[in-house]
């Protein structure tokens, strides 16, 4: 009796994509269509053992310019759980209309031995020829999708020089009303006390402490720091006007203000706006804590800042908190730099020759792959601990990068957390070095 050959089951997977949400709420809508048409497809080839897996693969309102799709990455997890042998598309661009991304996902099918076809573009990405075809109707999608971004990048500059509003969140003072910007009677006496008082002291920072003890509030009860107060003041909006790529237009909607505060304004602005410092001296006296240092008070990150006086320069970390907001939102505010830089460096040079710091070196010396012999690595670490006022501040803020994870300072005092595997990675680039000395 002739044995009949056994014909192997694929697995096939149906993948639907629609670029906007527009109709997905009918009965019958394109996904649906897209999947009907596909099925069919795969009941006509069901002598080779075709059929199709249970889950479905639908993306409704998403773009094929990206692979930030849900249910894309759903059927990509399944393929690399090896769940499917064939992904099935009404049309390519279905799956995608970036070349670069088409390339990723063929790459991933063919680690898998998955293959790609579309119904109504007889493509199999198992041939060269089919290869090629798929490429360059792929370029054609592409070049489309271009072309419309142009077309959208052309009529929103069109429009822009027309004075209309494009779009997004108003600004403060401005409410929208049939896609224009029309004057909030409200907000819009708060943008003209801030031009008007801005214009009077010429200080942020004091305008900012006068808003916060006002209650003063930005969009839908925001607070006002800097940066916010920085925004309105140089938005053109508020003087009718609408900015794009330099060049300024007159807007369709109202001013808030008049010129002549405006120029007012800037003039102190353009005024207190300083020349860019040397940057010598910050060269040789680099901010060695960047990164590191914390308000106590705040928990919140310093920043190192400088000022001048009678031709020398201070430096200092100062609180976020009160740089945003005003020197009354932080009691730390600002500390000089060389007392909390000696400070944590006495810290650091004390811990490198403590007994804990010893038992800390044998461990990481246990856990890392250092060739170092232990008595010459003790050496170096004491060596480090002795000699670190010779070192160029540069080197002590490498060292503070790989030992120090955290430097927290209050009033009372300044604490200094070591990484937990700091320790690790500084007996590995010693070993390193002294392997390159030796060579």
């Amino acid at each position: 009796m002739t044995k009949q050959p056994v014909t192997p089951k694929i697995r096939c997977a149906v993948y639907t994509r629609k670029s906007n949400e527009e109709g997905l709420d009918v009965q019958f809508n394109t996904l649906d269509a897209q999947r009907e048409a596909c099925e069919a497809y795969i009941a006509s080839q069901k002598s080779e053992g075709w059929f199709l897996v249970p889950d479905n693969y639908d993306d409704g309102g998403f773009s094929g310019g990206n692979l930030e799709r849900p249910a894309l990455k759903r059927l990509m997890k399944d393929i690399d759980a090896g769940k499917v042998d064939v992904v099935i598309v009404y049309k390519i661009d279905r799956l995608t209309r970036s070349l670069m991304d088409f390339t990723k996902l063929v790459e991933t099918f063919d680690r898998r031995n998955v293959t790609f076809a579309s119904i109504t573009q007889a493509f199999n990405t198992t041939t060269s020829m089919g290869r090629l075809t798929l490429n360059i109707l792929l370029s054609f999608a592409q070049f489309e999708r271009e072309i419309s971004a142009e077309r959208i990048r052309d009529k929103f500059a069109a429009s822009k020089k027309k004075g209309m509003w494009m779009g997004g969140h108003p600004p403060l003072g401005y409410i929208v009303q049939e896609r224009k910007l029309v004057i909030h009677p409200t907000e819009s006496e708060t943008v003209r006390a801030i031009f008007h008082r801005f214009a009077e002291i010429g200080s942020a920072t004091q305008l900012i402490q006068e808003l916060a003890e006002s209650g003063t509030a930005g969009k839908k009860g925001r607070p006002m720091d800097k940066g916010y107060l920085y925004r309105i003041l140089n938005n053109r909006l508020y003087l009718g006007e609408v900015a794009y790529q330099g060049a300024i237009y007159a807007g369709e909607h109202e001013g808030i203000i008049e010129r002549e505060l405006w120029d007012a304004v800037h003039t102190i602005l353009a005024t207190n706006t300083r020349e860019p410092r040397s940057s010598s001296t910050r060269v040789q006296t680099p901010a060695v804590l960047r990164g590191i240092i914390r308000c106590g008070h705040c928990d919140r990150a310093m920043k190192p800042t400088f000022s001048r006086k009678n031709g020398r320069e201070y430096r200092y970390y100062t609180c976020q908190s009160a740089d945003k907001n005003g020197a009354n939102a932080c009691t730390l505010r600002t500390v000089a730099a060389g007392n909390v830089e000696r400070a944590v460096f006495d810290q650091v040079r004390g811990l490198l020759r403590t007994p804990e710091m010893m038992v800390r070196t044998f461990q990481a010396m246990d856990e890392g792959d250092t060739k170092t012999p232990e008595s010459k690595s003790m050496e170096s670490l004491r060596n480090l601990g002795t000699l670190w006022d010779e070192l160029f501040p540069g080197e002590q803020a490498r060292l503070l990068q790989l030992l120090v994870a955290k430097v927290n300072v209050s009033h009372q005092d300044v604490s200094v957390h070591l990484k937990t595997g700091g320790l690790k990675t500084l007996l590995t680039e010693m070993d390193t070095d002294d392997e390159r000395s030796v060579s």
